[in-house]
């Protein structure tokens, strides 16, 4: 279960929903709070989606974290692709369609 001190509010409840769908590759807590602030800035009012812009539309986002996470934080990118492909299988609006 994930203690809402960790990661910062999101206004919708399926925010959570997804993303609990990857915490069990996002072994450490440090990373689940950045995937979910690098997810919050690529779905927020920022007009370009960078870092420089997305880290001070956010609470508690720094830049440097962000960075981190993206570019020096060990994960597993072809279980994480594998289970974004999944996710979006499962509905209707974003499954993957041959052709």
């Amino acid at each position: 279960m994930t203690d809402e001190r960790d990661y910062p509010r999101r206004d919708a409840p399926c925010f959570d929903k997804w993303c609990q769908r990857f915490e069990d590759i996002l072994g450490h807590k440090v990373q689940k709070r950045e995937f979910r602030n690098y997810l919050g800035g690529l779905l927020g009012e920022s007009e370009r989606k960078n870092l420089s812009l997305m880290a001070p539309n956010a609470v508690r986002v720094t830049y440097h974290k962000l960075h981190h996470f993206l570019t020096e934080a060990p994960r597993d990118a072809l279980a994480l692709n594998e289970r974004r492909l999944k996710v979006m299988n499962q509905c209707n609006q974003t499954k993957i369609s041959r052709g």
